[in-house]
């Protein structure tokens, strides 16, 4: 099974065929909300992929935030609302590597992957090249691949304007970085830098401040401050958002500031320059 929905904190695998979601409890996904019609919406699943289909229902169905006029294809981390349910459709991390290897090719792959085994030297962009942990077991090592294929291409879409196709290559994996953060799973850091980074560039590109509020909810969950790099993407996005949770960014530093007598001095300095980040937000 290639495809997850995810609704609450609930993971449904997706296997080929249909699955119909309504208020009738005739259907696979029963979603007991009054916006929802009994037979709202199908979604069809096959080797090309998953779409969805509203089943004209009252109150129609939106994908990311627009209604869908006819039968619509879905990519990983694409947001179903149905009634007042929202889903997600998450790709596992084999289906996301495969995904991306077809539409990009291996050749392109490869001059985008930035092929160095230092995580802490800039590649020939400046950015920090993703490194694969080597004791991890086979699924992490999987996963890491796919986040490693899915930052490149998001770095293209960024460099090309194409914001809207950054911003769904973006979602899922920023999503699971949070939530494994959260969960205490060991992560590679050069790769959640790397995913904060494009993701406070989208930030800037999209004028959303949820995603320069998902990176702070991002570090605030692994504990350690943003490095620079990431600083940088972070003032330049703030002063272009339409708005921030200063109440979040607030929450982080306060996080940071407890445990400051642990922290290097290069640490300290990254944590004086998110201060400054907080000054320029509050000015706003």
């Amino acid at each position: 099974m290639r495809f997850r929905l995810r609704y609450r904190q609930r993971e449904l695998d997706l296997s080929d065929g249909s699955l119909t979601v309504g208020r009738s409890s005739s259907c696979q996904l029963f979603l007991d909300d009054p916006l929802v019609s009994r037979k709202h919406a199908i979604f069809l699943v096959g080797g090309t992929g998953v779409t969805v289909e509203d089943l004209q229902s009252r109150n129609g169905v939106l994908v990311n935030g627009r209604r869908i006029p006819a039968r619509t294809a879905l990519h990983p981390g694409d947001k179903i609302l149905i009634g007042s349910a929202e889903l997600t459709l998450i790709a596992t991390p084999s289906e996301l590597a495969k995904a991306i290897d077809e539409s990009v090719g291996r050749r392109t792959l490869s001059r985008l992957v930035v092929p160095s085994p230092s995580a802490s030297a800039p590649g020939a962009s400046g950015v920090p090249p993703v490194a694969s942990p080597t004791d991890a077991d086979a699924s992490t090592v999987r996963r890491v691949n796919a986040f490693n294929l899915l930052s490149a291409v998001a770095e293209k879409a960024l460099a090309f304007g194409r914001a809207d196709e950054a911003e769904r290559l973006l979602t899922g994996p920023l999503t699971e970085l949070i939530e494994s953060s959260r969960s205490g799973q060991r992560l590679s850091a050069p790769l959640v830098d790397t995913v904060a980074r494009l993701a406070a560039r989208l930030a800037a590109a999209t004028g959303k401040g949820s995603w320069l509020d998902a990176v702070i909810e991002l570090y605030r969950a692994q504990a350690r401050p943003c490095p620079g790099l990431v600083i940088d993407e972070l003032n330049v996005a703030a002063r272009r958002v339409n708005a921030i949770d200063v109440a979040s960014l607030r929450a982080y530093l306060s996080m940071l500031h407890a445990k400051q007598a642990a922290l290097g001095p290069a640490e300290r300095f990254l944590l004086q320059r998110l201060e400054g980040l907080e000054r320029l937000v509050g000015l706003r």
